[in-house]
């Protein structure tokens, strides 16, 4: 049966280069990029917040794919978060050229009331004490994933220490895997992260795909075959965008989720490989235009492409 799916993160106005051509202001932001591909397989609850000159079209963007703007706080006057960043030769990092937070730099969330009790919560990429506030307006929730990047680990380590303390999952990329634990080794690292309070940890490791270690075998060594799982990309011909790829495959993976019900070790294996699948379709264009045209057959068929590569 499916359950719940809040989620709790940025709304932004992107302005992207890439070899391939330029978008600018276009739709972005971790929480939207997450509730579109997340919005395929369960209705997803968006809590974020955005500025009047937010327009009309990209709210029915979000309003059109099952997901419930209830929680979109609109501040008066203000303006939205806004990114410009731009992309070079294999295109395997943005380089970030300005940030104006906006409205989301004095961001507090409010749960509605009625969304209290959701059952899975994605804490996506924000101030671990932000994090942490959406935690004390919840009940009990069934899953909770936090995601988080280098500038929390740097600058609110603590924060981010005891947020660990309180999330079944975490979801972050190599880089911030190794800063976070001090291990070069990922899967050194994983152990060590999965020893901070997360049940299991969800490396991103870009074009080479995602690594899955869950508590319960030894610090460092060879692990059990039923508490790692590495995954490897979907082989992409067309990369145009990677923008919003880690975001649309943690909706991939908490929508799948959310929608099975369960959250064993296999499940989350699972989860994964359509996170990855729904991540694939991301890059294929600018901000969410490849998700809005993508159909849920889509997506099963590159699913069904993607289980028969790994078969042997």
């Amino acid at each position: 049966m499916a359950q719940s799916l809040l989620v709790v993160g940025s709304i932004a106005f992107d302005s992207i280069r890439t070899p391939y051509g330029e978008a600018p202001e276009v739709l972005g932001g971790s929480a939207v990029y997450f509730s579109v591909a997340a919005a395929f397989f369960v209705p997803v609850r968006l809590v974020g917040v955005i500025g009047e000159d937010f327009p009309p079209a990209y709210r029915r963007v979000l309003e059109s794919r099952r997901i419930d703007t209830a929680g979109l706080q609109v501040v008066a006057g203000g303006k939205t978060f806004r990114w410009r960043g731009s992309y070079h030769g294999a295109m395997n990092e943005a380089r970030t050229e300005d940030v104006q937070l906006n409205v989301f730099g004095d961001f507090r969330p409010a749960i509605p009331e009625a969304w209290r009790d959701s059952r899975l919560v994605f804490l996506a990429n924000g101030s671990p004490v932000t994090q942490g506030a959406v935690l004390d307006q919840v009940r009990k929730p069934d899953l909770v994933v936090a995601d988080t990047m280098n500038l929390w680990i740097d600058t609110e380590r603590e924060a981010l220490l005891e947020l660990l303390r309180r999330v079944d999952g975490l979801v972050l990329n190599d880089g911030e895997a190794r800063m976070l634990s001090g291990e070069h080794n990922l899967i050194a690292a994983a152990h060590k992260i999965v020893g901070l309070g997360p049940t299991f940890v969800v490396i991103k490791k870009g074009e080479h795909g995602s690594l899955l270690v869950s508590r319960g075998g030894p610090p460092v060594g060879v692990l059990p075959p039923d508490l790692i799982c590495p995954l490897p990309g979907y082989p992409s011909l067309k990369v145009f965008d990677p923008t919003g790829a880690g975001d649309s495959f943690a909706g991939g993976m908490m929508g799948y989720l959310a929608s099975a019900g369960k959250y064993e070790f296999r499940d989350l294996v699972r989860a994964m490989a359509h996170g990855t699948v729904t991540a694939s379709f991301t890059i294929e264009d600018f901000s969410v235009r490849r998700l809005e045209r993508l159909t849920l057959g889509e997506i099963d068929e590159r699913l069904r492409l993607y289980r028969g590569m790994l078969e042997f």
